[in-house]
Protein backbone atom coordinates (compact mmCIF):
# COMPACT_ATOMS: atom_id res chain seq x y z
CA UNK A 1 0.00 0.00 0.00
CA UNK A 2 2.85 2.37 0.82
CA UNK A 3 4.37 1.72 -2.60
CA UNK A 4 1.03 2.42 -4.29
CA UNK A 5 0.70 5.71 -2.42
CA UNK A 6 4.25 6.67 -3.46
CA UNK A 7 3.34 5.95 -7.08
CA UNK A 8 0.16 8.05 -6.77
CA UNK A 9 2.17 10.88 -5.25
CA UNK A 10 4.55 10.81 -8.21
CA UNK A 11 1.81 10.68 -10.83
CA UNK A 12 -0.29 13.37 -9.07
CA UNK A 13 2.24 16.10 -9.86
CA UNK A 14 0.69 18.83 -12.00
CA UNK A 15 3.34 18.58 -14.73
CA UNK A 16 2.88 14.80 -14.96
CA UNK A 17 -0.90 15.11 -15.18
CA UNK A 18 -0.63 17.78 -17.88
CA UNK A 19 1.74 15.55 -19.86
CA UNK A 20 -0.66 12.62 -19.47
CA UNK A 21 -3.65 14.64 -20.69
CA UNK A 22 -1.71 16.08 -23.64
CA UNK A 23 -0.35 12.66 -24.58
CA UNK A 24 -3.71 10.91 -24.26
CA UNK A 25 -5.71 13.50 -26.20
CA UNK A 26 -2.91 14.08 -28.70
CA UNK A 27 -2.52 10.33 -29.26
CA UNK A 28 -6.20 9.98 -30.16
CA UNK A 29 -6.01 12.88 -32.61
CA UNK A 30 -2.76 11.67 -34.16
CA UNK A 31 -4.09 8.13 -34.44
CA UNK A 32 -7.18 9.39 -36.27
CA UNK A 33 -5.10 11.05 -39.01
CA UNK A 34 -4.42 8.44 -41.70
CA UNK A 35 -0.76 8.35 -42.68
CA UNK A 36 0.78 9.68 -39.47
CA UNK A 37 0.53 7.21 -36.60
CA UNK A 38 2.14 7.08 -33.14
CA UNK A 39 5.63 6.19 -34.38
CA UNK A 40 5.87 9.45 -36.32
CA UNK A 41 4.51 11.51 -33.42
CA UNK A 42 6.77 9.90 -30.83
CA UNK A 43 9.78 10.25 -33.12
CA UNK A 44 9.09 13.98 -33.52
CA UNK A 45 8.48 14.55 -29.79
CA UNK A 46 11.40 12.44 -28.61
CA UNK A 47 14.07 15.19 -28.67
CA UNK A 48 11.78 17.50 -26.66
CA UNK A 49 11.27 14.89 -23.92
CA UNK A 50 15.00 14.75 -23.17
CA UNK A 51 14.78 18.11 -21.40
CA UNK A 52 11.86 16.96 -19.21
CA UNK A 53 11.87 14.91 -16.03
CA UNK A 54 11.92 11.20 -16.95
CA UNK A 55 8.45 10.57 -15.46
CA UNK A 56 7.03 13.57 -17.38
CA UNK A 57 8.64 12.61 -20.70
CA UNK A 58 7.69 8.95 -20.43
CA UNK A 59 4.13 9.79 -19.38
CA UNK A 60 3.76 11.99 -22.46
CA UNK A 61 5.03 9.23 -24.76
CA UNK A 62 2.98 6.57 -22.98
CA UNK A 63 -0.11 8.69 -23.51
CA UNK A 64 0.48 8.77 -27.25
CA UNK A 65 1.44 5.09 -27.40
CA UNK A 66 -1.54 3.87 -25.40
CA UNK A 67 -4.23 6.09 -26.96
CA UNK A 68 -3.33 6.24 -30.66
CA UNK A 69 -5.09 2.97 -31.49
CA UNK A 70 -8.35 4.34 -30.06
CA UNK A 71 -8.12 7.15 -32.61
CA UNK A 72 -6.92 4.85 -35.38
CA UNK A 73 -10.23 2.98 -35.24
CA UNK A 74 -12.19 6.08 -36.26
CA UNK A 75 -11.04 6.38 -39.92
CA UNK A 76 -10.78 2.57 -40.15
CA UNK A 77 -14.49 2.30 -39.38
CA UNK A 78 -15.79 5.42 -41.13
CA UNK A 79 -13.71 5.68 -44.34
CA UNK A 80 -12.09 2.21 -44.59
CA UNK A 81 -8.63 3.71 -43.99
CA UNK A 82 -6.83 2.64 -40.78
CA UNK A 83 -5.42 5.56 -38.81
CA UNK A 84 -2.55 3.35 -37.60
CA UNK A 85 -1.17 0.14 -39.04
CA UNK A 86 -2.46 -1.75 -35.99
CA UNK A 87 -6.05 -0.84 -36.95
CA UNK A 88 -5.88 -2.47 -40.37
CA UNK A 89 -7.94 -5.47 -39.24
CA UNK A 90 -10.61 -3.14 -37.83
CA UNK A 91 -11.61 -2.21 -41.39
CA UNK A 92 -12.73 -5.80 -42.06
CA UNK A 93 -15.87 -5.47 -39.96
CA UNK A 94 -15.97 -1.80 -38.96
CA UNK A 95 -16.45 -0.33 -42.43
CA UNK A 96 -19.18 -2.82 -43.51
CA UNK A 97 -21.11 -1.76 -40.39
CA UNK A 98 -20.76 1.90 -41.46
CA UNK A 99 -22.07 0.99 -44.92
CA UNK A 100 -25.13 -0.51 -43.23
CA UNK A 101 -25.73 2.75 -41.32
CA UNK A 102 -24.31 1.42 -38.03
CA UNK A 103 -21.30 3.70 -37.71
CA UNK A 104 -22.14 4.77 -34.15
CA UNK A 105 -22.56 1.13 -33.11
CA UNK A 106 -19.20 0.17 -34.66
CA UNK A 107 -17.39 3.06 -32.95
CA UNK A 108 -19.04 2.18 -29.65
CA UNK A 109 -17.89 -1.42 -29.92
CA UNK A 110 -14.37 -0.34 -30.89
CA UNK A 111 -14.08 2.09 -27.97
CA UNK A 112 -15.43 -0.33 -25.38
CA UNK A 113 -13.27 -3.23 -26.65
CA UNK A 114 -10.20 -0.99 -26.68
CA UNK A 115 -10.93 0.13 -23.13
CA UNK A 116 -11.42 -3.48 -21.95
CA UNK A 117 -8.14 -4.57 -23.58
CA UNK A 118 -6.22 -1.61 -22.19
CA UNK A 119 -7.47 -2.03 -18.62
CA UNK A 120 -6.94 -5.81 -18.73
CA UNK A 121 -3.30 -5.39 -19.76
CA UNK A 122 -2.62 -2.87 -16.97
CA UNK A 123 -4.20 -5.19 -14.40
CA UNK A 124 -1.97 -8.01 -15.66
CA UNK A 125 1.01 -5.69 -15.42
CA UNK A 126 0.20 -4.83 -11.79
CA UNK A 127 -0.43 -8.48 -10.85
CA UNK A 128 2.86 -9.54 -12.42
CA UNK A 129 4.85 -6.86 -10.58
CA UNK A 130 5.76 -9.07 -7.58
CA UNK A 131 6.87 -11.80 -9.97
CA UNK A 132 8.96 -9.34 -11.96
CA UNK A 133 10.50 -7.90 -8.82
CA UNK A 134 11.47 -11.40 -7.68
CA UNK A 135 12.72 -12.71 -11.02
CA UNK A 136 14.42 -9.61 -12.43
CA UNK A 137 17.41 -9.68 -9.99
CA UNK A 138 18.20 -13.20 -11.24
CA UNK A 139 19.09 -11.77 -14.64
CA UNK A 140 22.81 -11.12 -14.98
CA UNK A 141 24.77 -10.03 -18.04
CA UNK A 142 24.55 -13.46 -19.63
CA UNK A 143 20.78 -13.71 -19.19
CA UNK A 144 20.15 -10.22 -20.58
CA UNK A 145 22.43 -10.99 -23.54
CA UNK A 146 20.43 -14.15 -24.28
CA UNK A 147 17.13 -12.29 -23.80
CA UNK A 148 18.25 -9.67 -26.33
CA UNK A 149 19.37 -12.44 -28.70
CA UNK A 150 15.96 -14.09 -28.30
CA UNK A 151 14.37 -10.76 -29.21
CA UNK A 152 16.52 -10.58 -32.36
CA UNK A 153 15.53 -14.13 -33.33
CA UNK A 154 11.83 -13.45 -32.74
CA UNK A 155 11.96 -10.22 -34.75
CA UNK A 156 13.31 -12.23 -37.70
CA UNK A 157 11.13 -15.34 -37.55
CA UNK A 158 7.86 -13.44 -36.99
CA UNK A 159 8.29 -11.71 -40.38
CA UNK A 160 6.95 -14.70 -42.24
CA UNK A 161 7.77 -14.65 -45.91
CA UNK A 162 10.31 -11.89 -45.26
CA UNK A 163 12.70 -13.58 -42.84
CA UNK A 164 15.76 -13.14 -45.08
CA UNK A 165 15.24 -9.42 -45.56
CA UNK A 166 14.30 -9.03 -41.87
CA UNK A 167 17.59 -10.71 -40.91
CA UNK A 168 19.48 -8.40 -43.26
CA UNK A 169 17.75 -5.31 -41.86
CA UNK A 170 18.40 -6.36 -38.26
CA UNK A 171 22.07 -6.88 -39.16
CA UNK A 172 22.09 -3.45 -40.80
CA UNK A 173 20.74 -1.94 -37.58
CA UNK A 174 23.40 -3.74 -35.53
CA UNK A 175 26.07 -2.42 -37.91
CA UNK A 176 24.81 1.17 -37.64
CA UNK A 177 25.08 0.91 -33.86
CA UNK A 178 28.76 -0.10 -34.09
CA UNK A 179 29.79 3.08 -35.93
CA UNK A 180 31.78 5.50 -33.78
CA UNK A 181 33.48 4.90 -30.43
CA UNK A 182 32.95 1.41 -29.03
CA UNK A 183 31.56 1.42 -25.47
CA UNK A 184 34.33 -0.39 -23.54
CA UNK A 185 37.75 0.88 -24.69
CA UNK A 186 36.51 3.86 -26.73
CA UNK A 187 38.38 2.93 -29.90
CA UNK A 188 37.02 4.11 -33.26
CA UNK A 189 35.08 1.72 -35.48
CA UNK A 190 33.98 2.21 -39.09
CA UNK A 191 34.68 5.96 -39.01
CA UNK A 192 37.14 5.81 -41.96
CA UNK A 193 38.90 8.93 -40.72
CA UNK A 194 35.69 11.01 -40.81
CA UNK A 195 35.46 13.07 -37.64
CA UNK A 196 31.69 13.51 -37.97
CA UNK A 197 31.27 9.76 -37.53
CA UNK A 198 33.27 9.62 -34.29
CA UNK A 199 30.22 10.23 -32.12
CA UNK A 200 28.27 7.59 -34.04
CA UNK A 201 24.82 7.74 -35.58
CA UNK A 202 22.20 8.70 -33.02
CA UNK A 203 19.20 6.38 -32.64
CA UNK A 204 16.80 9.34 -32.74
CA UNK A 205 18.22 10.49 -36.08
CA UNK A 206 17.55 7.04 -37.53
CA UNK A 207 14.09 6.84 -35.95
CA UNK A 208 13.03 10.24 -37.28
CA UNK A 209 14.39 9.41 -40.72
CA UNK A 210 12.88 5.94 -41.07
CA UNK A 211 9.48 6.80 -39.60
CA UNK A 212 8.69 10.52 -39.72
CA UNK A 213 10.64 11.81 -42.72
CA UNK A 214 9.91 8.75 -44.87
CA UNK A 215 6.20 9.19 -44.09
CA UNK A 216 6.45 12.88 -45.01
CA UNK A 217 7.95 11.86 -48.38
CA UNK A 218 5.05 9.45 -48.93
CA UNK A 219 2.48 12.13 -48.11
CA UNK A 220 4.17 14.72 -50.35
CA UNK A 221 4.72 12.42 -53.32
CA UNK A 222 1.30 10.73 -53.16
CA UNK A 223 -2.01 12.09 -54.34
CA UNK A 224 -3.33 15.08 -52.39
CA UNK A 225 -6.43 13.68 -50.72
CA UNK A 226 -8.89 15.22 -48.32
CA UNK A 227 -11.08 12.28 -47.18
CA UNK A 228 -14.73 12.89 -46.40
CA UNK A 229 -16.15 11.26 -43.29
CA UNK A 230 -19.82 10.23 -43.08
CA UNK A 231 -22.16 12.01 -40.71
CA UNK A 232 -22.43 10.46 -37.28
CA UNK A 233 -25.84 10.26 -35.65
CA UNK A 234 -26.94 8.72 -32.39
CA UNK A 235 -25.15 8.12 -29.13
CA UNK A 236 -21.59 6.83 -29.37
CA UNK A 237 -22.03 4.49 -26.40
CA UNK A 238 -25.37 2.88 -27.24
CA UNK A 239 -23.59 -0.36 -28.12
CA UNK A 240 -21.33 -0.67 -25.08
CA UNK A 241 -23.57 -3.29 -23.50
CA UNK A 242 -22.93 -5.45 -26.56
CA UNK A 243 -19.39 -6.04 -25.35
CA UNK A 244 -20.72 -8.00 -22.36
CA UNK A 245 -22.70 -10.26 -24.70
CA UNK A 246 -19.39 -11.16 -26.33
CA UNK A 247 -17.28 -11.17 -23.16
CA UNK A 248 -15.67 -14.50 -24.10
CA UNK A 249 -14.17 -12.98 -27.25
CA UNK A 250 -13.16 -9.79 -25.42
CA UNK A 251 -11.45 -11.72 -22.61
CA UNK A 252 -9.59 -14.09 -24.93
CA UNK A 253 -8.50 -11.27 -27.24
CA UNK A 254 -7.26 -9.16 -24.33
CA UNK A 255 -5.35 -12.16 -22.98
CA UNK A 256 -3.73 -12.90 -26.33
CA UNK A 257 -2.75 -9.24 -26.62
CA UNK A 258 -1.01 -9.44 -23.24
CA UNK A 259 0.84 -12.65 -24.13
CA UNK A 260 1.93 -11.36 -27.55
CA UNK A 261 2.90 -7.99 -26.08
CA UNK A 262 5.28 -9.60 -23.61
CA UNK A 263 7.14 -11.47 -26.36
CA UNK A 264 9.72 -9.17 -28.04
CA UNK A 265 9.27 -8.74 -31.78
CA UNK A 266 5.66 -9.94 -31.98
CA UNK A 267 3.30 -7.06 -31.14
CA UNK A 268 -0.20 -6.11 -32.26
CA UNK A 269 -0.41 -7.85 -35.62
CA UNK A 270 0.02 -11.44 -34.46
CA UNK A 271 -2.20 -10.76 -31.44
CA UNK A 272 -4.93 -9.43 -33.71
CA UNK A 273 -4.86 -12.23 -36.25
CA UNK A 274 -4.68 -14.88 -33.53
CA UNK A 275 -7.68 -13.34 -31.73
CA UNK A 276 -9.61 -12.78 -34.94
CA UNK A 277 -9.06 -16.38 -36.06
CA UNK A 278 -10.18 -17.67 -32.67
CA UNK A 279 -13.31 -15.49 -32.74
CA UNK A 280 -14.20 -16.61 -36.28
CA UNK A 281 -13.60 -20.31 -35.55
CA UNK A 282 -15.68 -20.31 -32.37
CA UNK A 283 -18.48 -17.98 -33.50
CA UNK A 284 -22.04 -19.15 -34.10
CA UNK A 285 -22.13 -16.82 -37.12
CA UNK A 286 -18.72 -17.15 -38.83
CA UNK A 287 -20.20 -16.02 -42.14
CA UNK A 288 -20.51 -12.47 -40.75
CA UNK A 289 -16.76 -12.07 -40.29
CA UNK A 290 -15.47 -9.61 -42.87
CA UNK A 291 -19.01 -8.39 -43.47
CA UNK A 292 -19.68 -6.45 -40.27
CA UNK A 293 -19.32 -8.90 -37.40
CA UNK A 294 -19.35 -7.27 -33.95
CA UNK A 295 -17.26 -10.18 -32.64
CA UNK A 296 -14.59 -9.56 -35.27
CA UNK A 297 -14.44 -5.87 -34.39
CA UNK A 298 -14.16 -6.64 -30.65
CA UNK A 299 -11.43 -9.24 -31.25
CA UNK A 300 -9.33 -6.80 -33.28
CA UNK A 301 -9.61 -3.78 -30.99
CA UNK A 302 -9.32 -5.62 -27.66
CA UNK A 303 -6.17 -7.42 -28.83
CA UNK A 304 -4.27 -4.42 -30.19
CA UNK A 305 -5.01 -2.22 -27.15
CA UNK A 306 -3.86 -4.91 -24.73
CA UNK A 307 -0.38 -4.90 -26.26
CA UNK A 308 1.02 -1.50 -25.04
CA UNK A 309 0.69 -2.33 -21.35
CA UNK A 310 2.15 -5.80 -21.82
CA UNK A 311 5.02 -4.47 -23.96
CA UNK A 312 6.18 -2.49 -20.93
CA UNK A 313 6.93 -5.75 -19.07
CA UNK A 314 10.14 -6.75 -20.93
CA UNK A 315 11.11 -3.07 -21.21
CA UNK A 316 10.91 -2.38 -17.49
CA UNK A 317 12.05 -5.78 -16.22
CA UNK A 318 14.95 -6.42 -18.60
CA UNK A 319 15.49 -3.24 -20.59
CA UNK A 320 14.51 -5.20 -23.71
CA UNK A 321 12.14 -3.32 -26.07
CA UNK A 322 9.64 -5.44 -27.95
CA UNK A 323 9.05 -3.08 -30.87
CA UNK A 324 9.91 0.34 -32.27
CA UNK A 325 7.82 2.48 -29.91
CA UNK A 326 9.19 0.95 -26.72
CA UNK A 327 12.68 1.17 -28.27
CA UNK A 328 12.15 4.93 -28.58
CA UNK A 329 11.03 5.12 -24.95
CA UNK A 330 14.17 3.27 -23.91
CA UNK A 331 16.26 6.21 -25.13
CA UNK A 332 14.38 8.51 -22.69
CA UNK A 333 15.39 6.21 -19.83
CA UNK A 334 19.03 6.27 -20.89
CA UNK A 335 19.22 10.05 -21.36
CA UNK A 336 18.14 10.53 -17.74
CA UNK A 337 20.40 7.75 -16.41
CA UNK A 338 17.38 5.67 -15.41
CA UNK A 339 18.38 2.15 -16.40
CA UNK A 340 15.40 -0.18 -16.91
CA UNK A 341 16.07 -3.70 -15.76
CA UNK A 342 16.49 -5.65 -12.55
CA UNK A 343 17.89 -2.71 -10.56
CA UNK A 344 14.92 -0.45 -11.40
CA UNK A 345 12.50 -2.57 -9.35
CA UNK A 346 14.86 -2.45 -6.38
CA UNK A 347 16.00 1.17 -6.53
CA UNK A 348 12.92 2.98 -7.88
CA UNK A 349 9.80 0.81 -7.42
CA UNK A 350 7.60 3.89 -7.04
CA UNK A 351 8.68 5.02 -10.53
CA UNK A 352 7.51 1.70 -11.98
CA UNK A 353 4.17 1.90 -10.12
CA UNK A 354 3.67 5.47 -11.38
CA UNK A 355 4.03 4.27 -14.97
CA UNK A 356 1.43 1.55 -14.34
CA UNK A 357 -0.97 4.12 -12.92
CA UNK A 358 -0.35 6.38 -15.92
CA UNK A 359 -1.41 3.56 -18.25
CA UNK A 360 -4.54 2.99 -16.18
CA UNK A 361 -5.52 6.66 -16.06
CA UNK A 362 -4.89 7.28 -19.76
CA UNK A 363 -7.49 4.65 -20.74
CA UNK A 364 -10.08 6.42 -18.59
CA UNK A 365 -9.10 9.85 -19.96
CA UNK A 366 -9.34 8.64 -23.55
CA UNK A 367 -12.80 7.12 -23.02
CA UNK A 368 -14.06 10.38 -21.47
CA UNK A 369 -12.51 12.43 -24.28
CA UNK A 370 -14.02 10.26 -27.02
CA UNK A 371 -17.47 10.44 -25.40
CA UNK A 372 -17.61 14.18 -26.08
CA UNK A 373 -15.18 14.77 -28.96
CA UNK A 374 -15.71 12.06 -31.59
CA UNK A 375 -17.73 14.30 -33.91
CA UNK A 376 -15.05 16.99 -33.69
CA UNK A 377 -12.28 14.46 -34.41
CA UNK A 378 -14.02 13.65 -37.70
CA UNK A 379 -12.82 17.03 -38.97
CA UNK A 380 -9.19 15.95 -38.41
CA UNK A 381 -9.64 13.17 -40.96
CA UNK A 382 -10.18 15.82 -43.64
CA UNK A 383 -6.71 17.44 -43.38
CA UNK A 384 -5.13 17.44 -46.91
CA UNK A 385 -2.34 14.88 -47.06
CA UNK A 386 0.30 17.13 -48.69
CA UNK A 387 -0.24 19.87 -46.12
CA UNK A 388 0.18 17.20 -43.48
CA UNK A 389 3.39 16.05 -45.17
CA UNK A 390 4.89 19.56 -45.01
CA UNK A 391 4.09 19.80 -41.28
CA UNK A 392 5.61 16.38 -40.53
CA UNK A 393 8.76 17.14 -42.56
CA UNK A 394 9.28 20.52 -40.90
CA UNK A 395 8.80 19.20 -37.37
CA UNK A 396 11.08 16.25 -38.11
CA UNK A 397 14.01 18.41 -39.17
CA UNK A 398 13.45 20.76 -36.22
CA UNK A 399 13.55 17.73 -33.90
CA UNK A 400 16.73 16.33 -35.50
CA UNK A 401 18.55 19.65 -35.43
CA UNK A 402 17.62 20.27 -31.79
CA UNK A 403 19.45 17.08 -30.73
CA UNK A 404 23.00 18.34 -31.30
CA UNK A 405 22.53 21.50 -33.40
CA UNK A 406 24.02 19.52 -36.27
CA UNK A 407 23.26 19.95 -39.96
CA UNK A 408 25.02 16.60 -40.48
CA UNK A 409 22.32 14.91 -38.41
CA UNK A 410 19.68 16.51 -40.64
CA UNK A 411 21.43 15.16 -43.74
CA UNK A 412 21.66 11.68 -42.18
CA UNK A 413 17.98 11.79 -41.22
CA UNK A 414 17.06 12.78 -44.78
CA UNK A 415 19.11 9.84 -46.06
CA UNK A 416 17.43 7.40 -43.70
CA UNK A 417 14.12 8.93 -44.77
CA UNK A 418 14.89 7.85 -48.35
CA UNK A 419 15.78 4.34 -47.12
CA UNK A 420 12.53 4.18 -45.15
CA UNK A 421 10.50 5.42 -48.12
CA UNK A 422 12.03 2.78 -50.40
CA UNK A 423 11.37 0.02 -47.87
CA UNK A 424 7.74 1.10 -47.50
CA UNK A 425 7.23 1.22 -51.27
CA UNK A 426 8.62 -2.32 -51.48
CA UNK A 427 6.38 -3.42 -48.56
CA UNK A 428 9.44 -4.32 -46.51
CA UNK A 429 9.63 -3.87 -42.71
CA UNK A 430 11.37 -0.88 -41.15
CA UNK A 431 11.15 -1.91 -37.49
CA UNK A 432 13.98 -4.54 -37.65
CA UNK A 433 16.53 -1.77 -38.26
CA UNK A 434 15.54 0.05 -35.06
CA UNK A 435 15.41 -3.11 -32.98
CA UNK A 436 18.77 -4.17 -34.44
CA UNK A 437 20.31 -0.91 -33.23
CA UNK A 438 18.82 -1.14 -29.74
CA UNK A 439 19.16 -4.87 -29.12
CA UNK A 440 22.57 -4.98 -30.81
CA UNK A 441 23.90 -2.38 -28.40
CA UNK A 442 22.52 -4.29 -25.42
CA UNK A 443 23.99 -7.56 -26.70
CA UNK A 444 27.45 -6.09 -27.26
CA UNK A 445 27.68 -4.44 -23.85
CA UNK A 446 26.35 -7.45 -21.96
CA UNK A 447 28.48 -9.92 -23.91
CA UNK A 448 31.69 -8.04 -23.24
CA UNK A 449 30.79 -7.61 -19.57
CA UNK A 450 30.07 -11.32 -19.12
CA UNK A 451 33.18 -12.53 -20.96
CA UNK A 452 35.32 -11.91 -17.86
CA UNK A 453 33.47 -14.74 -16.10
CA UNK A 454 33.09 -17.10 -19.06
CA UNK A 455 35.69 -19.71 -19.95
CA UNK A 456 33.75 -21.71 -22.54
CA UNK A 457 30.51 -21.32 -24.56
CA UNK A 458 28.76 -23.75 -22.19
CA UNK A 459 29.33 -21.31 -19.32
CA UNK A 460 26.72 -19.07 -20.93
CA UNK A 461 23.97 -21.57 -20.16
CA UNK A 462 25.11 -22.99 -16.83
CA UNK A 463 22.39 -21.14 -14.92
CA UNK A 464 18.65 -22.01 -14.99
CA UNK A 465 17.32 -18.79 -16.59
CA UNK A 466 20.13 -18.72 -19.15
CA UNK A 467 19.39 -22.34 -20.05
CA UNK A 468 15.67 -21.58 -20.45
CA UNK A 469 16.37 -18.59 -22.70
CA UNK A 470 18.79 -20.63 -24.79
CA UNK A 471 16.15 -23.36 -25.09
CA UNK A 472 13.60 -20.79 -26.28
CA UNK A 473 16.05 -19.56 -28.92
CA UNK A 474 16.56 -23.12 -30.17
CA UNK A 475 12.79 -23.69 -30.11
CA UNK A 476 12.06 -20.54 -32.13
CA UNK A 477 14.70 -21.41 -34.74
CA UNK A 478 13.59 -25.05 -34.84
CA UNK A 479 9.91 -24.19 -35.35
CA UNK A 480 10.84 -21.76 -38.09
CA UNK A 481 12.96 -24.34 -39.90
CA UNK A 482 10.14 -26.88 -39.57
CA UNK A 483 7.66 -24.44 -41.11
CA UNK A 484 10.07 -23.75 -43.98
CA UNK A 485 10.47 -27.50 -44.57
CA UNK A 486 6.70 -28.05 -44.58
CA UNK A 487 6.06 -25.15 -46.94
CA UNK A 488 8.65 -26.46 -49.41
CA UNK A 489 7.25 -29.99 -49.25
CA UNK A 490 3.79 -28.60 -49.94
CA UNK A 491 4.94 -26.79 -53.09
Amino acid sequence: MELLLSGFELIARIDVLIALVIGSVGGVIIGSIPGVGPAVAIAILLPATFSLDPIVGLTLLLGIYGSSMYGGAIPAILINTPGTAANALTTYDGYPMTQRGQAHRALSLAYSASFAGGIFSVVCLIVLTPVLAAVAPLFGSREIFLAALLGIVLVIVTHRGQTTIAAFLVSFGIFINTIGLEPIRYTQRFTFGQTWLTSGIDLIVVVLGLFAISQAYSLLIGRDDSPKAPKLTGSIFTGMGELFRHKRVALFSSGSGVVMGIIPGVGEFLAQFFSYSYAANTSKTPEEFGNGSPEGLIASEAANNAVPGAAMIPLLALGIPGEALTAMMLSVFYVHNVVPGPQLFESQPEFVVALYLALLILNVLVLIFLSVATKGILQVIRIPTRFLGVIVLTLSFVGVYSLRNSATDCALAAGFGIIGYILKRLNLPVVPIILGMVLGGIMETRLRTSMARVNSPLDFIDRPIAAILFGLILLAVGLHLRNLWRSRKGM
